[in-house]
């Protein structure tokens, strides 16, 4: 299930640790970190998944819950091998799980 639809105070701390209480599926909140910098890289400008140390090569990073059902996307102006930066967002939700009150990564 994505972390999102079990979690409150969801943020984004130094650009890349994600921060939440989510639920253990026993009825409590836990707090919850997970470093996004080990999952998410940047490939010529874009975010890519699998990949490692997207905040190193990124601007303006910032986090959002959108929309009616709360998204949760990631955007950053992510520099390309030229040197230019590109805006980009992520949907987080698109790998990012909880398990039991934990962050996981889902390829």
């Amino acid at each position: 299930m994505s972390f999102h639809l079990s979690a409150v105070d969801i943020r984004l701390d130094d650009g890349h640790i994600l921060r939440a209480r989510l639920g253990n599926g026993e009825g409590e909140q836990v707090d919850a970190e997970f470093d996004l910098n080990t999952v998410i890289g940047n490939n010529d400008g874009n975010f890519e998944w699998g990949g490692s140390d997207f905040s190193g090569s990124a601007e303006e990073i910032s986090f959002s819950l959108e929309g009616d059902d709360s998204v949760p996307i990631l955007r950053a102006n992510l520099r390309d091998v030229e040197g230019n930066l590109q805006h980009r967002d992520l949907n987080l939700s698109e790998r990012i799980t909880n398990e039991n009150g934990n962050f996981a990564y889902t390829e």
